[in-house]
């Protein structure tokens, strides 16, 4: 990528440099679409791997967020684990949501809905959200981005985040409290990571 581009560049300028990717996800091996330009480009990345290892399984069925979806593995995911549910993977990057479809296209889940965030209905409530958020996009848009999405946990949902112990967690997991007036709690800590749950209060 550029000196100035970065994964949450809405439209990459680099080349795509698009391969095949064998990767496990939800108990199964699968062949996935990968490109430069979007995050974890090499693989699955190590919060994703945690967040995916360690949070409550999803229920059968329902509404479920991925917020910040690259090319597609926590939305992926949900779809294999929960196929009658309703998954919206968001993201910014471009690049990123056709890669995000075409890896839900060659699965055959046809409930996983790769868009930008104007594009989720706006009465949508979630009764799961799994996100590694995009911590380095800087702490005031982060926050506005989990302003934006949190409070729209259905009653009884649950959203589940992984972050980097050593970029903030602590301190996300004080902010989401205070701020969002909401229960946000430590489930684990693994590799680095913390995982945290949030409820309505």
């Amino acid at each position: 990528m550029g000196e100035h581009e970065h994964y949450f560049t809405a439209e990459p300028a680099s080349d795509a440099d698009r391969r095949p990717l064998r990767v496990r996800l939800a108990g199964r091996e699968v062949e996935v679409e990968v490109a430069r330009g979007v995050f974890s480009p090499g693989g699955l990345d190590k919060g994703t791997a945690v967040l995916l290892d360690e949070a409550v399984p999803p229920p059968p069925t329902g509404t479920f967020l991925d917020l910040g979806c690259g090319w597609g593995p926590v939305a992926l995911t949900l779809g294999m684990l929960a196929p009658e549910a309703t998954v919206w993977a968001v993201d910014v990057n471009e690049r990123a949501l056709d890669l995000a479809r075409r890896n839900a296209a060659a699965l055959g889940l046809a409930r996983v809905h790769p868009v930008t965030a104007d594009a989720v209905p706006t009465d949508a409530r979630f009764d799961v959200i799994w996100s590694n958020p995009p911590i380095r996009v800087g702490k005031a848009v982060l926050h506005d981005l989990l302003r934006t999405w949190l409070p729209r946990l259905a009653p009884d949902g649950l959203a589940t985040l992984v972050v980097q112990k050593n970029l903030g967690s602590d301190s996300l997991q004080r902010w989401i409290g205070s701020e969002l007036s909401m229960t946000c709690t430590r489930r684990t800590s693994s590799k680095g990571f913390r995982v945290l749950e949030v409820r309505r209060a």
